[in-house]
């Protein structure tokens, strides 16, 4: 079990594991059980850089976390998000011609648009959210790889040797086990957890819709634009939500 978690952590962040995990029979879809708990610990380590920015001007602070967020991640599903991006806009709702799309490495003008929207979605609302709500940055990562693991067990995966296709063998059971902790802890933020898991879902359903319409399924770029489209939406309604009512 414990490769799994290892294979997660070294997939998911820049924080080394060994090697010889990644060569372990199975151990990728061993590792979808665990997604969840590495956002947490993700989530965890953003709130700690928070902490120690407590006393900076917020615009500043806000810029050095989404550079920490992004440096963390390697930026793996910013990449997700540009191609499908330019896939969407460019496949002009052909599944083929969406899918041959997001197989070329090049960025174009829906990609860097869909890359800067994101990125400066989640900057103006760390930039918005009262000091009393950064320890609630958690729930971004949390949730967003929480939505990884609620779409390989709820989707097909649609790329034959693709970056995700291991996760879709991930057996289900360990992995609704810790959606359904997943989502009970971020409940019990409280007002500003229950916002988060909507908005959450929310971005879910939506994604959903449009990639079993467009592709009948999903593959690994889509999964990107999905967590970095959860991250942001969380974190404008932990920016919204912690709003005082005028």
């Amino acid at each position: 079990m414990i490769d799994g978690l290892l294979a997660a952590l070294g997939f998911l962040t820049r924080i080394p594991v060994p090697a010889r995990v990644f060569a372990q029979p199975g151990v990728q879809a061993r590792s979808l059980a665990w997604y969840p708990l590495v956002g947490f610990l993700l989530g965890v380590l953003l709130c700690a850089a928070a902490w120690l920015l407590r006393g900076a001007p917020p615009l500043l602070a806000a810029a050095v976390l989404v550079a920490l967020w992004t440096w963390l991640t390697g930026g793996l599903h910013l990449d997700g998000l540009a191609d499908s991006a330019d896939a969407w806009v460019g496949g002009m709702g052909d599944r083929a011609r969406t899918l041959e799309i997001m197989k070329d490495p090049r960025s174009g003008p829906a990609g860097v648009s869909a890359l800067v929207l994101v990125l400066l979605l989640k900057f103006a609302a760390l930039a918005s959210l009262p000091a009393a709500g950064w320890p609630l940055l958690w729930l971004a990562p949390l949730l967003a790889r929480t939505a990884l693991s609620a779409a390989f067990v709820s989707m097909p995966y649609v790329r034959a040797g693709g970056i995700g296709s291991g996760l879709a063998a991930a057996a289900r059971r360990p992995c609704l086990a810790a959606i359904v902790l997943a989502v009970l802890l971020a409940s019990c933020a409280g007002w500003a957890g229950i916002a988060a898991l909507l908005a959450a879902a929310l971005v879910f359903a939506a994604w959903r819709r449009a990639c079993l319409r467009r592709l009948q399924g999903m593959t690994g770029d889509t999964c990107g634009a999905l967590a970095e489209l959860t991250e942001a939406a969380v974190l404008v309604a932990l920016a919204l939500s912690a709003q005082s009512p005028s």
